[in-house]
């Protein structure tokens, strides 16, 4: 817990003070993250969102990437976002998982046909994560999809291709990705992708019920879904104009050689349940934990790429809306893409802070002044925008980090908590009292504050800290308190804000 108050507590201020600083940057990094990338935009007020990729690089563990072709593979640990790895599931959860595994591998027949082993693999899917709440079937053709929803009209989040064990001529490996398996699934992805025009797919697998490999769709967007010359073919083809009417056509002649041109940028999840079966057999509950990477790879939260408690990097949806409303920016999706940009004219709200920025800049003609203005884009709207954007975000971060403080000293302070609350619409009336807030209050030494300013914020602790200190870009163009005070944006209709 960081508490700052009263001199007695000087001495450990500045160690405080640094760390806190360090929490609320990434507090507000959290919010504004997705838009921190302003200076590689290139469409006027779009950011793009990236994805870390993470390689396989684990030894002497059943988590130990079993192909050589490592500069592809992701091991289970590293493909998992490292906050939920640390969240552990509940014994019961495990134990589920682990008699549904069991279950698995007793009923798993080799010489059983491929529809017998895809509903083996239906069931413990269902069994363990998606029967309540989301919808799992075949979907046309495709052996398994998994919706985003309970209901069979919602979107395909994950497309599952199942093989038989023993096809080995159509089953990937890791030596092998350019299999019929692999084709099929392009197949799948661009026929949901480019005639459904569905942009919420998450992952797609290929399993034969032991080996499992676990495609990130955003790696088929930007291989084949964006590959003009591929969508062209596809279309062909579906439309009747190309050379073979027959889905082999398609994989062998326009697929499989796309696939070949691509297949070293073709990063996947690889792992094998038999790797696993002699820790799910054992009674020892304290190897349960090497389960916990392989119960969440298969989860919801990871393969429909949902929220989870306690991930510092994910927001309430209802907070990070309502902040993109008063910042005046906009989440779309576009090609699978999220994109975080400025509203188009006629539905931006004059009032946001983005729209008072940009105005304010323009106005008093501060791009042109500004030295090192082609750092901020190749035209004029682009500087305006990405200047102005960088600008929100230096304020944001501020505030994000005042409010976890009030939080914390409130906290420490139960017994006199209003002598610390100073976020508030009765002490926060106008910019410029925030303005006050960054560089008379925080970054001022007690015995260095006005009188004034040492009477209307005596609780409030000294920071030594850069964060509240006014960045070059803010003496090359505007602080704050030159954003005007009268004007209004209207609520968010999901609002959480009321008057107190």
């Amino acid at each position: 817990m960081l508490i700052f108050s009263g001199r007695a507590e000087r001495a450990g201020r500045a160690e405080k003070a640094e760390k806190a600083g360090r929490i609320g940057v990434r507090a507000g990094r959290a919010i504004v993250g997705q838009v921190r990338q302003v200076r590689q935009v290139r469409r006027v007020g779009q950011v793009r969102c990236k994805k870390e990729i993470f390689i396989c690089g684990l030894k002497n563990n059943p988590y130990l990437c079993g192909c050589q072709n490592k500069y592809l593979m992701n091991n289970i640990i590293t493909a998992l976002n490292k906050a939920f790895l640390k969240l552990k599931p509940s014994r019961s959860e495990i134990n589920d998982f682990k008699a549904n595994f069991k279950r698995l591998f007793t009923l798993i027949n080799d010489n059983e046909s491929e529809e017998y082993n895809k509903n083996l693999i239906s069931d413990f899917l269902k069994d363990t994560y998606y029967k309540q709440a989301y919808f799992m079937n075949t979907k046309e053709r495709k052996d398994l999809v998994i919706r985003n929803g309970a209901l069979p009209d919602n979107t395909a989040g994950v497309i599952i291709e199942t093989k038989k064990f023993s096809n080995k001529s159509e089953m990937v490996t890791c030596e092998n990705l350019n299999a019929k398996a692999l084709q099929e699934l392009v197949w799948y992805f661009l026929g949901e992708r480019i005639t459904q025009k569905n942009i919420d797919i998450k992952h797609l697998i290929i399993t034969n019920v032991y080996e499992w490999f676990i495609f990130d769709a955003q790696i088929f967007e930007k291989l084949f879904a964006q590959n003009k010359t591929l969508v062209k073919h596809y279309t062909d083809f579906i439309n009747g104009t190309a050379l073979g009417n027959k889905t082999e056509h398609f994989y062998k002649e326009i697929a499989q050689p796309f696939i070949e041109k691509v297949k070293e940028e073709l990063h996947y999840t690889y792992f094998n349940l038999k790797d696993f079966q002699s820790i799910v057999e054992n009674d020892n509950s304290q190897d349960d934990n090497e389960l916990i990477p392989l119960y969440k790879i298969l989860s919801p939260q990871h393969l429909l790429k949902l929220p989870f408690v306690n991930d510092s990097n994910t927001l309430d949806k209802g907070f990070y809306a309502e902040l993109l409303h008063i910042i005046g920016l906009a989440e779309t999706k576009n090609g699978g893409q999220i994109l975080i940009e400025r509203p188009k004219e006629g539905e931006r709200n004059e009032g946001t802070m983005l729209e008072e920025t940009i105005s304010k800049l323009h106005s008093l003609n501060k791009i042109k002044q500004l030295k090192n203005a082609a750092a901020y884009g190749e035209t004029y709207e682009e500087r305006l925008f990405n200047v102005a954007l960088e600008l929100n975000i230096t304020w944001i971060n501020r505030v994000l980090f005042l409010k976890l403080l009030e939080a914390q000293l409130i906290a420490y302070h139960k017994d006199n908590e209003q002598d610390y609350a100073f976020l508030n619409f009765n002490k926060i009336t106008e910019y410029d009292i925030l303005e006050r807030l960054f560089f008379e209050v925080l970054a001022k030494d007690y015995n260095d504050r006005s009188k004034e300013i040492a009477a209307a914020y005596p609780k409030i602790p000294y920071l030594n800290s850069s964060l509240f200190e006014p960045t070059e870009l803010e003496h090359s163009t505007l602080l704050i308190s030159n954003l005007p005070d009268d004007k209004t944006i209207p609520l968010l209709p999901t609002t959480v804000l009321k008057d107190t």
